[in-house]
């Protein structure tokens, strides 16, 4: 997926632009689409800055359990592996 060159905190903030002034001139002062504000919309609608620091921080705590979880499966696997057989 491409890198977005706004960081979700400045999508909110130009988001919060749109509720004083109208979305084709709010997008054309920061140079994006209006397609892409309405974009934004959908995926931060409601949202203040902090709760898209918490919802990153949540991201990347979930991305690192996942990992330790791939990591652990293949121990557990030979684990009972090991247990099932009769010495």
């Amino acid at each position: 997926m491409r890198k977005s060159r706004f960081s979700d905190e400045q999508m909110v903030s130009i988001l919060r632009e749109t509720d004083r002034d109208p979305v084709p001139q709010v997008a054309k002062r920061h140079g994006v689409s209006e397609q892409t504000i309405y974009t934004w919309r959908q995926r931060f609608s409601g949202m203040t800055a902090d709760d898209v620091k918490k919802l990153r921080q949540l991201e990347l705590e979930n991305a690192r359990l996942k990992k330790l979880l791939v990591e652990r499966d293949p121990e557990i696997e030979v684990m009972k592996e090991i247990a099932a057989k009769k010495w």
